[in-house]
């Protein structure tokens, strides 16, 4: 990671045969802050913390020893880079020219990137630019290459070595939300939001699988909104090819205190509740990949 001291850009523990098939991502579990990254920011704390799925690290460390399923966390923050959107998802304004020639990056920002939250974060609502001057253009491609590549490089590698020895793999890309406000009348704010990108990242029963399992606790849940999932759902997913994904939003309240700044006993429970998931999931896709023909290998 540039500029880290030392402090990989992300680790993964990936135990080997794989005891289930399932993958957990925290792309935006990174809490390293490299001084120069720091510095360069208006309001480096307050703004660090509230672009973090705060202390999600944990909670994807938890569920993985629980569960054996492979980890992938994030180290570095989403200031730097966020690993749920792609290359070209930029507001290259933040460069001060126009983007890069060749491919891609040429068109202009999306929806996201003019929101202030494209590749690089931009601004926050109530806090504005987080820049003190623009991002060099040597500094962006350093992260891209260092950070962002190999990342999903190394997610994807990951998912097929899965699939390889069970027929089909899932990725669970575990995030966190900020407390939601109620939808409807009367109707209280859920604490997980499932996302499948409108069924489009992964099979129907899975996703069925999963609000089974919440329903089995009365946990409140929503399907796709506010949150349908992003770049490592559609990067990632290939149903048709074995490999399922499914983003997972947890709600900061469920883990973290009043300030939604440190963690609580609320940790360890919610991390039993989701290993509870990712097991019934794991049954769940290790029946689609003997549905394949698929049988494993002798050990």
């Amino acid at each position: 990671m540039p500029d880290s001291g030392g402090v990989p850009a992300w680790s993964l523990h990936r135990p080997e045969p794989s005891p289930i098939p399932v993958l957990i991502a925290a792309p935006h579990g990174g809490r390293c802050y490299p001084a120069s990254l720091s510095a360069a920011m208006h309001n480096p704390g307050p703004a660090a913390q509230r672009l973090e799925d705060r202390y999600v690290d944990r909670l994807a460390e938890l569920v993985a020893g629980q569960t054996g399923a492979a980890l992938l966390v994030a180290h570095a923050p989403r200031a730097m880079i966020d690993l749920n959107r792609g290359i070209e998802d930029m507001d290259w304004e933040m460069l001060g020219h126009d983007a890069p020639d060749g491919g891609s990056e040429r068109q202009g920002p999306s929806r996201r990137a003019r929101s202030g939250l494209g590749l690089v974060p931009r601004r926050l609502p109530g806090m504005g630019e987080l820049w003190k001057e623009p991002i060099g253009l040597d500094d962006l491609e350093a992260r891209i290459a260092g950070v962002h590549r190999p990342y999903h490089a190394v997610l994807g590698e990951t998912l097929a070595r899965i699939c390889r020895r069970w027929g089909a793999a899932l990725l669970i890309d575990l995030h966190s939300m900020p407390p939601l406000g109620s939808q409807s009348a009367g109707r209280m704010p859920p604490h997980f939001v499932i996302g499948d990108r409108f069924g489009a990242s992964c099979d129907g029963a899975i996703a069925s699988a999963a609000f089974d399992w919440f329903a089995q606790g009365h946990h409140r849940v929503a399907h796709n909104r506010p949150y349908a999932g992003g770049y490592a759902l559609d990067r990632h997913g290939a149903p048709g090819t074995g490999i399922h994904a499914l983003q997972l939003e947890v709600c900061r309240s469920r883990y973290l205190d009043a300030r939604l700044a440190e963690p609580t006993d609320g940790l360890a429970r919610t991390a039993k509740l989701i290993a509870g998931l990712v097991r019934a999931l794991a049954a769940e896709v290790a029946a689609l990949g003997r549905g394949t023909g698929h049988q494993l290998a002798a050990e």
